[in-house]
């Protein structure tokens, strides 16, 4: 293999073959012209902390709440009529009207 100075952008490319897209060192090593313990000391130096399964299930329990929250807002809005056709004041003295009642 080479010997090179190669670039953190490269090095993190490389480390994300590896972590994020799953090919095995040995071929990432012997496509990038690099020796495995290269790839592996900057696996150490900039992998991104890997997430237990508990914690990337929490995170997906989270943003399916979120999703469902902002959707219901959505389509409560869209079934409103817009404010600008009716009038900011009129919208907020109907508000309070209906409230004093």
């Amino acid at each position: 293999m080479g010997t090179g100075n190669f670039t953190d952008e490269f090095k993190r490319d490389a480390v994300a073959q590896i972590t994020e897209r799953g090919y095995p060192a040995k071929e990432v090593s012997k496509r990038l012209g690099v020796s495995t313990h290269s790839l592996y000391a900057w696996k150490r130096k900039f992998a991104k902390a890997v997430l237990s399964e508990s914690e990337k299930d929490a995170e997906i329990r989270r943003l399916k709440r979120e999703l469902a929250r902002v959707s219901e807002e959505r389509d409560i809005l869209k079934k409103g009529e817009p404010v600008s056709a009716i009038g900011p004041r009129t919208v907020a003295s109907a508000y309070f009207a209906r409230d004093a009642k």
